[in-house]
């Protein structure tokens, strides 16, 4: 790369340096990777005070579009906008596939590992998952046993957190299968690069994101309950002081449907209805993100004002449909993720294209007595952990930090599974007046319903402290638009893809 005639001389001084990771960009002889070849043709030519003029306005956009997320545990929860950055992460076509193909697949087989358990449960009597792990652990829910769902899908949105290490080196850190988060951030990213550069968008072809709530809404009327040819679909929120309601708000808006608290349904006659001004209507799928024990009192509980009295007994029924299922959590757990391998052989028959990242269970005594000697190396988290909180990441804590996560462990050993602290991939990333190669990691979001859909594109999170492995938004980390080249090597095919800027 060169610079213009106006840019400091280092502007890719990071990047002269020696790549000690992965570098999505960059090999380490300094060639530009095919993906990135017309990007970084594109941002050779514009100088640093154009790069962050751009930033101030992304900036802008947020704030004026309301973009923000809660923050807790402070003296007072606070609203922050998310940081962004300007610099999108780039897939190849081949490298999209590869994680289309392993999150179906991944997905497949927690679905059906989510009916086994709450029916036959065969996979437990094979021998290939304890029984303890799953019958005693807190997510699952005896009330969904025998309780058969429609189209035997519990998993109707699930965020698979995964991790680069090299060229075709993908791991799943993570399984969100509750109600995963950030979709909103992905598409309000793509909207807010498309305002900035739209000459990017009408230069190459970058797969489409901004579908997704219309195939959200098509795969969730799909899975309406028997009989019913025109459901209504709402989306159930816990409220305004949550932290996602922004996005709650959002998918609402976008799919056209009613945002809806406890307190505007109400059952009756084996049927949930929603209060509206002209009467009563009749609901048939419920996308929530209010969690398990707070659905229904009459069933979880009591104390929760947030759900719908009766709601589980219609739901049992099959007079309603809830997505994602009741108990899906069990799957979600950590202590559970170590399995989903062993799922995919043992339900599908095949071999998994998403690996795990290696992890220890602490419920085992020989993993444990390593990953106590090895405190200082590993990455340790609690199964019900998120968000970045409660874990111990041990190259970067201090000897008291150690020890004192360690009693935690030695009080609670069931409740932490243990990991390698892996070598992330890198990305370039716009920071101060440079760009400089930062630890991402990636969220695609995968719905199931009539079919199997994974968005081309997700949430890539972003470390933006130097070295720093923390991507989580609560703990400082940002987001980037992902982009997916449709074109193998990334060449320009502009015939019917150009791309106007919107208004305003």
């Amino acid at each position: 790369m060169t610079s213009g005639s106006d840019e400091p001389r280092d502007r890719l001084a990071a990047y002269a340096e020696p790549l000690r990771f992965f570098d999505e960009m960059r090999v380490s002889d300094g060639t530009v990777r095919a993906a990135y070849a017309r990007f970084s043709e594109w941002l050779d030519s514009i100088p640093n005070r154009q790069l962050a003029h751009k930033r101030r306005q992304a900036e802008l956009f947020f704030r004026r579009l309301g973009i923000t997320f809660l923050v807790y545990g402070k003296r007072a929860s606070t609203e922050r906008l998310i940081p962004f950055d300007i610099i999108p992460r780039i897939f190849s076509s081949t490298e999209w596939r590869l994680i289309e193909r392993g999150s179906c697949q991944r997905l497949r087989a927690i679905n059906a590992f989510l009916h086994d358990i709450y029916h036959g449960r065969e996979i437990i009597g094979a021998g290939r998952i304890p029984a303890d792990v799953i019958l005693c652990n807190s997510q699952f829910r005896p009330e969904m046993v025998g309780i058969d769902v429609p189209g035997d899908v519990y998993v109707h949105i699930a965020g698979f957190d995964l991790v680069r290490t090299g060229e075709t080196e993908f791991y799943v850190l993570e399984d969100n299968l509750r109600s995963p988060s950030g979709v909103s951030y992905m598409l309000e990213n793509r909207q807010v690069m498309m305002r900035l550069f739209p000459e990017l968008f009408a230069a190459q072809q970058v797969a489409p994101v901004d579908d997704y709530p219309d195939l959200l809404l098509a795969n969730l009327r799909a899975v309406a309950p028997a009989g019913v040819t025109d459901p209504t679909v709402v989306l159930l929120t816990p409220g305004p002081y949550n932290s996602a309601y922004f996005e709650h708000v959002f998918l609402a808006d976008r799919m056209g449907i009613e945002l809806v608290e406890g307190q505007d349904l109400f059952v009756k006659d084996n049927a949930v209805y929603m209060r509206t001004t002209s009467g009563p209507e009749q609901v048939h799928v419920i996308y929530r993100r209010i969690g398990d024990e707070f659905l229904d009192p009459l069933a979880f509980n009591p104390q929760s004002t947030l759900g719908v009295p009766g709601l589980i007994s219609v739901y049992r029924s099959g007079g309603v449909t809830l997505a994602n299922a009741v108990g899906t959590g069990v799957a979600d757990d950590k202590s559970v993720y170590i399995h989903v391998p062993e799922m995919i052989r043992f339900y599908l028959g095949e071999e998994p294209i998403l690996s795990n990242v290696p992890t220890y269970a602490l419920r085992d005594a020989s993993d444990r007595a390593y990953v106590l000697d090895h405190l200082a190396e590993l990455v340790v988290k609690e199964v019900h952990g998120a968000g970045g909180y409660g874990m111990l990441i041990g190259p970067e804590s201090s000897a008291r930090q150690i020890a004192a996560y360690r009693k935690r462990i030695e009080e609670n050993p069931a409740n932490f599974i243990a990991q390698p602290t892996l070598a992330l991939s890198t990305c370039p990333t716009f920071v101060r007046n440079s760009i400089a190669p930062r630890h991402v990691d990636f969220r695609p979001y995968v719905i199931s319903g009539a079919t199997e859909t994974v968005v081309p594109g997700g949430l890539t999170r972003v470390a933006l402290r130097k070295g720093s492995l923390v991507v989580n938004s609560s703990q400082g980390g940002g987001t980037k638009d992902t982009w997916v080249i449709e074109t193998e090597d990334g060449a320009i095919e502009t015939e019917d893809r150009a791309v106007e800027p919107e208004d305003g």
